[in-house]
């Protein structure tokens, strides 16, 4: 039955492989990133544990760990961890890689097996003893992949450590560390106050989220009444690990598609079951020649629902294929970081199982019809019209109905795009507070014994930044310990000297704190609104200063001068992971709000002198009077004249760092605009088809009416105008539809309001026009009819 109609069985199988292909490569992705068990042993035991304040999750100290290590009684084992750049010298050539700082035993609590080597020792997290490493599968074969690298030395940080350790290949690959060094907390980060840590946990057998959650309650009450000057209002939170480092909007958008490709699909079997119900007119003849031999309405209604599952099964086989085809598209263009390392986008039998039932459930859904109403059909009738099927008003009332669900679907799908490109471009329209035209970035993470003391540290930064002033063609060149478009790089809390004071700490007000040089601000044409930049008078000896930005006044200095304003902050000490005592900032200029990580929303941010707040890690910004890239090697040059041994790492330029910041939003868009993409091109063919099979019935009555004067005109618009009130009546159900999607988008949208009637306005008036556009053709045919040909032969 297939082979003899190949062009409609081509049109079916492509159309329902287009639907299942767009679902399973979607729901591979939420699978694999929601759904999925964590691929570690018995990971329903694993968990994340924050130190928890004011409600929110917040990473823990050194002292605050190993209290919890020492006092907890639900967990088999406890792990702290965190991440950094290190220099790697390979084959003599510095280069910045990103590490993973872990707690002895972090490994073997997960589970991972090793391709070579062991995990760290309990004694390896001493001082002293904690020159070793492990390795990522991905760096040891970009080392020469030997296998006998395990006791061989590589240098870190100028430093020798020994490999003990290689990771397989594949999860730890898809992370950003490359390389693993053991936690070994010297005295000095041994305290409460500076919160720099996370921490994983595995439950004991049996122990519940609930219990080990009342345990840790009772752990941190213990250690506020220890220490009520850091730990009071301080609290723990125990979590599951699955998602913990996926933001909400993250999961709320990959809901939000896979609910668009499940439109897509039942757009496309829509479409089946009305080519399917056109077929089934066209073989009422044959389906009376079968039930006048002897067919019952329950193997007529058997024999087109086997059909149709024939169909959807042999569409769903492609599909899959389609669905690993666009999965490996996704995974092309998808921004690093978007999942999580332990998301494996590969098919696997729940997928399949998935795919299969998906398949299933659209043959059922556009075979029922169809073959319901091949059941329905009177043989004497059929047989009396001699061949030439007629169509019941209930099978054309459906096929209407159909095809405005499609154009239903469609609308709300498109008004969907609409608005995340209205987002996208608002977004994209963002006063980001700098300018990113010809400034230059990079990140330098000199090892931390080379700094002795602060002044040293300043002192080899001023030397950086003179020698980058010396190359030709630079006008700026600045040092910051965060990064324009990227993030402060602390947040930390604050107190208004003179305001009020907070007897409990964790209820202080916080803002992000970031080190700048003084030619910070003109690098990266940030404007000072109010007062002054910094100057190189703003140094160790003379008074502490600070700028805030607009976002800062607005919030905590609402009719005040902020230039007659002090801020108390505790000292960060350099180099080090502990907190100095308080120390009085007094403001000295307000600064536009500069976007963060987060380009759509302000927060506030306090910046101070590098010199009375010096850190070993920096990034450093120098604006070019040509093209930044271009002189890249110019400064490398400049650097290594000052250390040959230290690597630049992340080279971007601003306008390369601006653009990897709306990498989420352009993928997100261009994920819905493919899926609108494709159910504007189905619904287009949903209303092609049906006007040209209308055609097809009404020949005759047409025939009649251009015997009887209509001219060609009145024949095409009689087709165009059935068209039309499809769309309309499509388009009417939609409205409901799209104002429903724009309110489960709105999380994930900038700048739209509740109720933008002008982008749904605008999708309906694209779907009008591509149903004019599609029932042009049948209209035409409509018109060529010859009456006289068509009423001898009908």
């Amino acid at each position: 039955m297939m082979r003899k109609k190949p062009g409609l069985t081509s049109a079916l199988i492509a159309t329902l492989a287009l639907g299942i292909g767009a679902t399973t490569a979607i729901y591979t992705v939420v699978y694999a990133t929601l759904l999925a068990p964590l691929p570690y042993p018995k990971p329903n035991q694993l968990v994340m544990v924050w130190s928890k304040v004011q409600g929110g999750n917040n990473v823990i100290s050194a002292g605050d760990f190993l209290d919890w290590k020492r006092q907890n009684k639900v967990f088999q084992d406890l792990n702290a961890f965190n991440g950094g750049s290190v220099n790697l010298a390979a084959n003599d050539q510095p280069e910045q890689v990103n590490a993973a700082f872990t707690t002895p035993g972090f490994y073997r609590m997960l589970g991972y097996p090793f391709r070579l080597g062991r995990d760290f020792r309990p004694e390896e997290g001493e001082p002293g003893k904690d020159r070793v490493v492990i390795l990522t599968h991905k760096l040891w074969s970009r080392l020469g992949a030997n296998p006998n690298l395990i006791g061989e030395t590589l240098r870190i940080n100028g430093e020798p450590y020994t490999v003990v350790g290689v990771l397989p290949a594949g999860m730890a690959d898809r992370g950003e560390s490359q390389l693993a060094i053991p936690l070994a907390f010297r005295p000095d980060q041994i305290n409460h106050d500076y919160h720099w840590l996370l921490a994983m946990g595995r439950l004991k057998p049996g122990v519940t989220l609930r219990q080990a959650q009342t345990d840790m309650d009772a752990v941190t009450r213990a250690v506020a009444a220890e220490y009520p000057k850091s730990n009071k209002g301080w609290g723990a939170s125990v979590e599951p690990l699955k998602n913990d480092f996926l933001p909400r909007e993250r999961i709320h958008s990959l809901w939000l598609l896979l609910g668009a490709v499940a439109f897509v699909l039942l757009i496309a079997c829509a479409n089946i079951a009305n080519l399917l119900l056109a077929n089934g007119t066209a073989r009422q003849r044959e389906i009376a020649v079968r039930t006048s031999l002897g067919a019952t309405r329950e193997q007529v209604f058997a024999q087109f629902l086997t059909e149709s599952i024939l169909l959807a099964l042999i569409g769903g086989t492609f599909g899959i294929g389609l669905g690993l085809a666009l999965l490996r598209a996704l995974v092309a263009v998808m921004p690093p970081g978007t999942l999580p390392t332990e998301a494996d986008l590969h098919l696997n039998l729940p997928i399949l199982a998935v795919a299969l039932a998906a398949t299933i459930l659209a043959g059922l859904f556009f075979g029922c019809a169809p073959a319901w109403y091949a059941s329905r059909v009177d043989p004497g009738e059929s047989l009396k019209e001699g061949g030439r099927a007629g169509t019941s008003a209930g099978r054309r009332r459906l096929r209407s109905l159909l095809v405005a669900g499609e154009f239903a679907l469609a609308l709300a799908l498109l008004a969907g795009a609409g608005l995340a490109v209205q987002s996208f471009w608002n977004v994209t329209r963002v006063d980001v507070g700098v300018r990113t035209d010809h400034v230059l970035t990079f990140a330098l993470h000199p090892p931390k014994t080379e700094f002795k003391n602060p002044a040293r540290m300043d002192a080899y930064y001023q030397q950086i930044l003179s020698a980058l002033h010396s190359a030709p063609g630079v006008s700026f060149a600045a040092a910051v310990t965060g990064m324009p478009l990227r993030g402060t790089s602390d947040g930390m809390p604050f107190t208004l000297v003179g305001g009020p004071t907070y007897a409990d700490p964790s209820q202080r007000p916080g803002a992000g704190f970031q080190s700048v040089t003084p030619e910070y601000f003109r690098t990266f044409g940030i404007q000072v609104l109010k007062g002054r930049e910094f100057t190189s008078q703003d140094n160790a000896s003379n008074m502490r200063v600070a700028l805030v930005n607009q976002d800062f006044v607005k919030r905590y200095l609402k009719g005040k001068d902020p230039l007659k304003e002090r801020l108390s902050i505790e000292e960060l000490i350099p180099g080090v992971q502990n907190l100095g005592p308080a120390v009085e900032w007094q403001i000295v200029g307000v600064f536009h709000n500069v976007r963060a990580g987060n380009l759509r929303q302000d927060f506030p941010e306090i910046d101070v002198p590098f010199a009375q707040s010096p850190s070993p890690d920096v990034n450093i910004g120098v604006r070019t009077a040509e093209d930044p890239v271009a002189m890249t090697k110019t400064l490398t040059a400049a650097v290594h004249a000052i250390d040959p041994g230290i690597a630049l790492a992340d080279i971007r330029t601003m306008d390369q760092v601006k653009h990897e910041s709306l990498a989420d939003d352009r993928f997100m868009l261009l994920l819905y605009g493919s899926f609108a993409a494709i159910a504007l091109l189905l619904a287009a063919v949903g209303i092609y088809g049906v006007m040209a099979f209308v055609v097809v019935q009404r020949r005759h009555e047409i025939g009649l009416r251009m015997a009887l004067g209509a001219n060609r005109g009145h024949v095409t618009l009689l087709i165009a105008k059935e068209a039309c009130v499809l769309a309309l009546l499509g388009l009417t159900f939609g409205f409901g539809g799209a104002v429903l999607v724009e309110r489960t988008m709105q999380s994930a949208l900038y700048g739209v309001g509740s109720m933008d009637f002008t982008v749904i306005g605008l999708v309906a008036i694209l779907l009008f026009a591509t149903a004019l556009l599609a029932s042009y053709v049948p209209a035409k045919r409509a018109a060529s009819i010859d009456p006289m040909q068509t009423l001898r032969t009908e």
